[in-house]
């Protein structure tokens, strides 16, 4: 089919990466295509292992399917596809199967191959799109796992409610109407409350309450929720640790849309996980604990084979990090009475961000409240280095940097750890913007919530201090991605002369750094990486893109730290040899550490100009 140039050129000047390209690299792509029409009759003849090919859609719908026929992606005008053999010689496995017929431009394999080696551009364009296929792909399989599914995945009813003035004999005839053993409350579309079954039986039959009274009188106020966009795992979570059966949904305008119980998740059960995490909050010992802990490792190798992505490891680890916490608190009380006061157990770093690994150590402290006695002061001490005590026995290692609630330093009043938080604002030094990475990754974990509301209202009115960002971001250039000249990864090595490259240090913590910065200065609560970038995509002023390709490089970066840590090749913990990766992975790997350099340039543009 002859090519009209002129028009084909400005399709080809239109499609990514060409419009980001010099004109020569659109002109030599456009002088070596080749146009087919493709149908349903000659589809089959064109994805071939012994010629390969980009392919860039022109017109038409296609579908690309892999060996077992389900779909991996629907394909339309301006879309690529062909690139995966381009990139690592492997076979093409998938097949094409046209839904609606039309043009597309077919560029060789030599040619390809001329583009990727004299414009990089061109070739950074192709690993990253197919570093995202691969996670897009990896995704589609793991999806019958339980526990990644999405809650609005598996719910089956809509929400039911009544507001707070009906009374309580209409409460029961709506829930025997729909067949549910709750009811949501609600004033104004928003929760207020529920009641269950459970309360029927408790708060009005076997307190011989009228059943003309009204369900504000007997109703579980202010109530634990999710949202329909949570995962699973994390509803499960939630039941266990508080002992609840039922739990309301919202969508994002906090606006009820459903419940799902104890039973809608036993239902899709399939492995057990959270089923640790359950056993460890009922565990009767600290003896049991321990026991339990010993079943992590091989629990997270059979775990990380089936979720969905890498983060959902990060939360379970976390998960029976804050059980064990939780549980081990419980037991100092039974054994040493109920604590005096209200406290916060509160924890930082990874374990706040959800994101723990089998290398992780402790990070935790107590919030008390203010002017406390020193028989008071004694209980509070005795805990916490009951718990850290234990939770070193359980395999989660001694914080080097001492951020434990067994030091005195990590147990204070909520007045005591606002003017901590305030002085590391007002003067930035090294030593308090190190302090910073690690306290601003906050989360409670047990205790009084109102105690430690109060504290996160107390730090949003400390953070709006412009140098204190434009130092945060200094910090952050300071460390530089282990790339060098001529785009070689710079190596570091161990006493045994062993070259690696650290993926914590160099790769997820500086992408944790910016993204904290960017948290901090939008006021967003969230200490987990990933729902901090996506409250952040929502910002008008905040790059999509840039946050996407955050978000790929971060889940990359994550799922290679992973696989190290569960091969355990003798290097230090996060480290990783390239030579160990494949020529994909190393294009794969240099892409992500180039997106995060950018990141870190654009921080210092926005943060820290003239400061640097």
């Amino acid at each position: 089919m002859a090519l009209e140039l002129n028009e084909v050129g400005r399709f080809i000047q239109a499609q990514a990466p060409f419009c980001d390209l010099e004109a020569s690299a659109t002109e030599y792509f456009i002088k070596s295509l080749e146009a087919v029409y493709l149908t349903p009759e000659n589809q089959n003849q064109w994805l071939n292992s012994n010629s390969p090919c980009l392919f860039l859609i022109r017109s038409g719908l296609y579908d690309i399917l892999d060996s077992s026929g389900e779909v991996v992606a629907r394909l339309s005008e301006g879309d690529y596809f062909g690139y995966p053999s381009l990139l690592t010689g492997e076979p093409i496995s998938n097949r094409l199967e046209v839904q609606n017929e039309g043009i597309v431009y077919l560029l060789s394999q030599v040619h390809w191959d001329y583009l990727r080696e004299h414009y990089k551009a061109f070739a950074q364009y192709f690993v990253r799109a197919h570093a995202n296929r691969l996670l897009s792909v990896n995704y589609k399989k793991r999806s019958d796992d339980w526990s990644s599914k999405r809650i609005c995945e598996i719910m089956k009813q809509g929400a039911v409610t009544a507001d707070p003035e009906t009374k309580i004999a209409d409460a029961a005839r709506t829930m025997s109407q729909f067949g549910v053993s709750s009811l949501m409350i609600t004033e104004n579309k928003k929760l207020v409350g529920v009641i269950t079954d459970r309360d029927l039986r408790n708060r009005v039959l076997a307190e011989g309450r009228s059943p003309n009274d009204v369900v504000a009188t007997i109703m579980t106020s202010n109530p634990k929720h999710v949202f329909e966009h949570n995962r699973v795992f994390s509803a499960f979570h939630l039941m266990l640790k508080q002992n609840i059966h039922h739990l309301p949904v919202l969508d994002e305008h906090h606006h009820p849309i459903g419940m799902i119980t104890a039973t809608d998740l036993l239902r899709q059960q399939k492995s057990d996980p959270v089923q640790l995490i359950g056993r460890i909050y009922k565990a009767d010992s600290v003896a049991d604990i321990k026991r339990y802990a010993l079943e992590v490792p091989e629990l997270l190798k059979g775990f990380s084979d089936r979720v969905e992505d890498t983060s959902l490891i990060g939360k379970l680890l976390s998960g029976i990090t804050d059980a064990m916490t939780a549980r081990l608190i419980q037991l100092f009380q039974l054994q040493h009475g109920n604590a005096p006061t209200p406290f916060s157990w509160i924890c930082f770093g990874s374990q706040a961000r959800e994101e723990q690994t089998l290398h992780s150590d402790q990070d935790n402290g107590l919030l008390l409240p203010d002017n406390l006695t020193q028989p008071q002061l004694d209980y509070f001490k005795a805990l916490g280095e009951f718990v850290c005590d234990n939770l070193i026995a359980c395999g989660i290692k001694e914080c080097p940097g001492g951020i434990m609630a067994s030091r005195d330093n990590c147990r204070m009043g909520l007045s005591g750890w606002l003017n901590q938080f305030s002085a590391w604002i007002k003067s930035p030094s090294p030593q308090a913007i190190l302090n910073c990475k690690i306290f601003f990754d906050i989360r409670f974990v047990e205790g009084s919530e109102s105690l430690y509301e109060s504290f996160s209202e107390g730090i949003l009115t400390t953070t709006k201090n412009q140098i204190f960002f434009a130092s945060m971001a200094t910090d952050i250039n300071a460390n530089s991605v282990p790339i060098g000249l001529f785009n070689q990864f710079k190596l570091e090595k161990t006493q045994q002369k062993h070259t690696f490259l650290d993926l914590k240090k160099r790769g997820v913590a500086i992408i944790n750094d910016i993204v904290r910065l960017y948290a901090l200065h939008h006021n967003i609560t969230a200490a987990n990486t990933l729902e901090r970038l996506s409250a952040l995509s929502k910002k008008q002023d905040v790059n999509k893109s840039d946050i996407y390709d955050l978000k790929d490089c971060w889940r990359y970066l994550t799922q290679l730290r992973l696989n190290v840590q569960l091969q355990q090749k003798g290097l230090p913990a996060n480290c990783i040899d390239p030579e160990d990766l494949t020529s994909l992975e190393r294009h794969q790997l240099k892409e992500a550490f180039y997106l995060i350099k950018q990141a870190q340039q654009a921080v210092a543009f926005k943060f820290a100009r003239g400061s640097l």
